[in-house]
C-alpha cells in the first residue's frame, strides 16, 4: 500500500471549513439561549465566510474552485457505480456543499432584514417595509429545521465515510492532505496565492460592512422629551 499523499485542500478553505462550523454552531447555541446579539454576531461572521468562499471558490487553489467539483450526470452515475476515482469533493459531497452554502446564504440574507419585534432587528431591517421584514423572518424561523436536516445528513455521511467506506474525510480537512491509494485522479493544489486570498478577505469584509447597515441613512433622532 502506497503512503504517498497529495495536497488537495489549502489552509485558507480549512480555515474557512473550521470557522464556519463555529459561527454556526455559535448562531444556533446563542438562539436557543436567547442571546439574540451574539445571534446577529454570528450571523454576520456566517455571511462574512460565505462571501470568502464565493471569491475563493472562483480564484482559489486547483480542488477549492467550484468548476473543479460541480457535479454533472455523467459523474454522479459513475460515483453510484463505483467508477469514480477523483481526489477532492465526490458528486454526492459537492452537491452537499452547494446545499449548505445555499440554505447558509439564505439564513445569513434572510436575518439582516428580521424582526421579531421582541428581542431582535436585523441591521437592514430598515431597508425593507414591515410586511416584507415580517415575510422575512418567517422565513428565516422556518429554515432553522432544514439547517439542522443538512447537518444531520451532513455528520451522517462523514461517519459513514470514516467508519464503513474507510475513507478518511476529517483529518484531510485539518492537514490538507489526502492519500493517493485508491484515485486516479490526484492533481496537486494550486493556485490560491496570498494576493488571492486577500482579494477574498477583503471582499468578505466589505459585504459584512455593507450587511451592518453601513450604507443606510441614519435612523431619524428621538423626539425631544418636553417633560410633559
Amino acid at each position: 500500500m502506497s503512503n504517498q499523499s497529495v495536497r488537495v485542500w489549502d489552509l485558507p478553505l480549512r480555515m474557512f471549513h473550521w470557522l464556519l462550523l463555529v459561527c454556526v454552531a455559535g448562531a444556533l447555541i446563542s438562539v436557543q439561549f436567547k442571546a439574540m446579539d451574539w445571534h446577529g454576531r454570528f450571523g454576520l461572521a456566517v455571511l462574512g465566510l460565505l462571501v470568502f468562499r464565493l471569491v475563493w471558490g472562483l480564484i482559489g487553489s486547483t480542488h477549492a474552485r467550484f468548476w473543479s467539483f460541480a457535479p454533472g450526470p455523467t459523474s454522479l452515475v459513475d460515483y453510484l457505480r463505483g467508477r469514480w476515482r477523483g481526489i477532492g469533493h465526490n458528486p454526492l459531497g459537492a452537491l452537499s456543499v452547494f446545499a449548505i452554502l445555499g440554505v447558509l446564504a439564505f439564513q445569513a440574507g434572510t436575518g439582516l432584514f428580521a424582526d421579531d419585534v421582541i428581542a431582535y432587528t436585523g441591521p437592514l431591517r430598515r431597508a425593507v417595509s414591515g410586511d416584507t421584514a415580517s415575510q422575512l423572518t418567517s422565513w428565516h424561523m422556518r429554515m432553522e429545521w432544514v439547517i439542522y436536516g443538512l447537518i444531520a445528513l451532513h455528520l451522517a455521511a462523514i461517519a459513514f465515510h470514516e467508519l464503513i467506506k474507510r475513507e478518511r474525510l476529517i483529518k484531510p480537512m485539518i492537514t490538507g492532505r489526502k492519500p493517493l491509494e485508491g484515485h486516479t485522479i490526484a492533481e496537486e493544489a494550486r493556485g490560491g496565492g496570498w494576493i488571492a486570498f486577500i482579494i477574498a478577505v477583503a471582499m468578505a469584509a466589505t459585504a459584512v460592512w455593507i450587511a451592518n447597515g453601513a450604507l443606510l441613512s441614519p435612523p431619524p433622532p428621538p423626539p425631544p422629551d418636553l417633560g410633559w
